[in-house]
């Protein structure tokens, strides 16, 4: 299916910020792109939550959210609505054309953070960090968009990347949506994927949703690898032979069929058999199901050709023999 914008319909436009085009448009929810629309088309004029919530359809809360989630991608640089007082007028980077700076956010060196022991703080001490570091204070307000109100767990696992791993606000942020997306929100879990991207300098906006992007696939992938074995688990050791498969970019089709040879000869499900006959095909220059059977067919009328001319040699030996048995016996 193809889309065209109607340019019939165009009058007075408004500018929006090519980054949010180019790196938001799976990360931000439904919410947090109606405000932005919103506060872009009435840049420079006043509105209080209310107001906002009232021409978007939302409620104050996911007003507020979603000013917070843009103002932490630096998208939003000012105060956009207030409940209490009339708003500063909004400060939105200016339309630029796509390239690598478009991903350019908060990218600047952050100062080393502090090491620190991973151990479980106490409350009095997320408090004190929180005190002392604005950017923990603003990033517990935006994780509490994507959670609801942070439990003593949460709180210390947030601590924990950002001055342990040293990762910057951006990067958890997009983690944490992305383990919301999927219904991870298990603190360990995101813990698990935050080490992983401290330990390959994944520390930048762009660099975090390519990871995303890429985790996203391979989850897909494995879904569909799952569902076509009828798998209800899957164990790491198969998960890195899919990811193997995915980056072969091996058609589902493919490994089904790979799948259906492996049961016919084994009677049971077995990654590295399956495995081996994926490769075997890959080697011979096979891609596809069609290319695999027309070899198989190739290989059948070979062999039946084979046959009978075996079966012809023997006859013909046969009647040398006995007609020379006979030639002897009359003579």
């Amino acid at each position: 299916m193809e889309f065209k914008a109607n340019s019939g319909i165009w009058g007075t436009m408004f500018g929006i910020p090519c980054i949010v085009a180019d790196n938001f448009l799976k990360l931000a929810t439904g919410a947090q792109l109606k405000v932005l629309l919103f506060l872009l088309r009435n840049s420079g004029s006043n509105y209080t939550d209310e107001e906002v919530a009232a021409n978007t359809g939302l409620s104050v809360q996911e007003v507020n959210d979603s000013v917070m989630f843009w103002q932490q991608v630096n998208v939003l640089s000012d105060t956009a609505v207030s409940s209490n007082k009339a708003p500063e007028q909004i400060m939105a980077p200016p339309p630029c054309p796509k390239s690598d700076a478009a991903v350019q956010i908060s990218e600047a060196p952050k100062s080393p953070a502090k090491k620190r022991e991973r151990k479980n703080l106490s409350a009095s001490e997320i408090s004190g960090f929180m005190q002392d570091s604005e950017d923990i204070a603003e990033l517990f307000k935006a994780a509490e968009a994507a959670f609801g109100n942070l439990n003593h767990t949460k709180q210390d696992s947030l601590i924990w990347m950002y001055d342990y791993l040293g990762l910057k606000t951006e990067v958890i942020l997009t983690l944490l949506y992305y383990c919301v997306n999927i219904g991870k929100n298990d603190p360990r879990y995101m813990e698990t994927i935050a080490a992983s991207w401290a330990d390959n300098d994944i520390n930048t906006l762009s660099a975090a949703q390519a990871e995303v992007e890429r985790m996203g696939a391979s989850r897909d992938y494995i879904n569909m690898i799952m569902r076509s074995f009828s798998m209800n688990r899957i164990t790491p050791k198969q998960k890195d032979i899919a990811e193997q498969w995915r980056k072969a970019d091996y058609s589902p089709e493919l490994i089904q069929y790979a799948y259906e040879k492996t049961i016919e000869n084994l009677d049971r499900l077995n990654f590295d058999y399956i495995n081996k006959i994926l490769i075997s095909w890959a080697d011979s220059g096979f891609r596809s199901v069609s290319e695999v059977k027309a070899h198989e067919e190739q290989y059948k009328q070979k062999k039946k050709v084979q046959g009978n001319q075996n079966v012809s040699s023997d006859v013909e030996k046969y009647n040398i023999v006995i007609n020379k048995f006979l030639g002897e016996n009359n003579g």
